[in-house]
């Protein structure tokens, strides 16, 4: 069996047949549950993504060019834009906490779309645009860090909040940033190592004629076990077990290089490792840096604010007190959830995966990875709280009537969102599966329609 036909999972390791294609559904693990990426025909084509990703990039323009908030009080007006609360902050003496937003609601969303559509144009008239895997790999590194829809969730709060003291009018730019919520979540959608089958199509096109042969050394051990599965001696074939490593980066699985400690991958150059190296130390340094960030974030005021000569220091806990005895329960429940629960949830649930996968733990091996993804999905929440305190600052600016600066517990909390998602992105989920108890293996199953039977009932391989 050629390795093109075979798949990985990135979060068990566990080895599938490829399909031809998946007629646009989503496939899933049958093992952990994951979402197999790599997959032809996966999500929506080609030419609605180009679509949307060009539409994002001029709704963002637009978004970028008009008020978000504007604020009316006594006489007096301010508006809030993306990056009119950015340079408040930095103005403020709080540039890192500037950074933190400028990246996460400006920069990040910009390169996404800017590098999907360089690679996706020329993708669609036929050609190989330079730099391709460079371009792939920059999609890939700053989309978990793209944080648009939390800073929308942010306005949303900030107008709730801002309504009780003053005239809140929406902005065109609200709009326009509702609708860049939207259509960055379609393009979020999208699995961008399918383009290295398009390019794969592309580059054989313009070789017709040229007969390509690969021989393997790893298909004898592979072939091996597949015969011990069918004898069932054999729980599950991962590709650590066959001495194949899959790419995280282009999905292309291939045999691994014994006694090579760097090894590239053969198609896109990124670094392969069978498992993350240093993964338990590095995520348990990230979250001891985060577990003494959150008392701080915590305990120390997060907005100062003057009023007529009347000072007045906010912390998290006290706005969420605020909004729940003025009777807006729902949002108290929200910022709560979001800056408080969230983030010691993702300390906790972190503590417990390092923990149980330095144990070498059998324990519940699916619901672990579970919250795994849980911790991956929702971390970037927490950073609400954040975004809440910069178009706070940037709209309450009224001279000796009101002024609300940001307090030292905003860079705090900042970095306790940053280190989380350092550390989860840090853990290998594979090391949950290592140790997993042969009983806990699945029986074959079909997901969504969409993927054939696991890679050990092939009988045809």
């Amino acid at each position: 069996m050629e390795y093109q036909r075979l798949i990985v999972c990135h979060e068990c390791d566990l080895l599938f047949r490829k399909p031809r294609s998946v007629g646009g559904c989503r496939a899933t693990c049958s093992r952990c549950g994951a979402t197999l990426t790599s997959l032809p025909g996966a999500g929506l084509s080609l030419d609605w993504i180009c679509a949307v990703t060009l539409a994002a990039l001029i709704t963002f323009c637009i978004a970028q060019s008009f008020a978000v908030i504007e604020l009316h009080a006594n006489g007096m007006t301010s508006e809030a834009t993306l990056f009119g609360a950015v340079h408040t902050l930095w103005s403020g003496n709080m540039r890192v906490v500037a950074t933190v937003v400028f990246c996460a609601s400006i920069l990040f969303p910009l390169v996404e779309l800017f590098a999907l559509l360089y690679v996706l144009v020329p993708l669609r008239l036929g050609k190989l645009p330079p730099r391709f895997n460079r371009m792939l790999r920059v999609v890939q590194l700053v989309r978990p860090w793209g944080m648009v829809e939390v800073f929308m969730l942010g306005v949303l709060v900030t107008i709730v909040k801002m309504v009780s003291i003053a005239e809140v009018v929406a902005g065109p730019g609200l709009f326009a940033l509702g609708a860049l919520t939207v259509m960055l979540g379609i393009v979020a959608s999208f699995d961008p190592s399918r383009l290295w089958t398009v390019r794969d199509e592309i580059v054989l096109s313009q070789m017709a004629g040229v007969r390509w042969s690969r021989v393997s050394s790893g298909r004898g051990r592979f072939t091996r076990l597949l015969r011990m599965r069918k004898a069932g001696s054999l729980p599950a074939i991962t590709a650590k077990r066959a001495g194949l490593v899959g790419c995280h980066a282009c999905g292309l699985v291939q045999t691994r290089v014994e006694r090579q400690i760097h090894q590239h991958c053969s198609r896109c150059q990124h670094v392969l490792h069978e498992r993350r190296p240093e993964s338990l130390t590095r995520t348990v340094s990230l979250l001891l840096s985060a577990g003494f960030a959150y008392v701080p974030a915590n305990l120390l005021p997060i907005m100062h604010a003057s009023s007529l000569g009347r000072q007045e220091d906010d912390t998290i806990l006290r706005g969420v007190a605020y909004f729940w005895s003025s009777g807006d329960w729902p949002l108290a429940i929200v910022i709560f959830v979001a800056s408080v629960l969230v983030p010691m949830l993702k300390l906790v649930v972190l503590t417990l995966l390092t923990v149980a996968a330095r144990r070498s733990s059998r324990w519940r091996a699916r619901e672990r990875a579970s919250l795994y993804r849980i911790v991956e999905r929702i971390g970037r929440w927490s950073m609400l709280d954040v975004f809440v305190v910069a178009l706070t600052v940037t709209l309450v600016h009224f001279g000796s009537f009101a002024v609300i600066t940001a307090g030292p517990a905003a860079l705090a909390f900042a970095a306790v969102v940053i280190l989380t998602m350092l550390a989860s992105h840090q853990f290998d989920p594979r090391l949950i599966w290592d140790n997993a108890d042969a009983a806990q293996s699945p029986t074959p199953t079909m997901n969504d329609g969409a993927l054939a039977a696991p890679l050990h009932t092939n009988r045809n391989s």
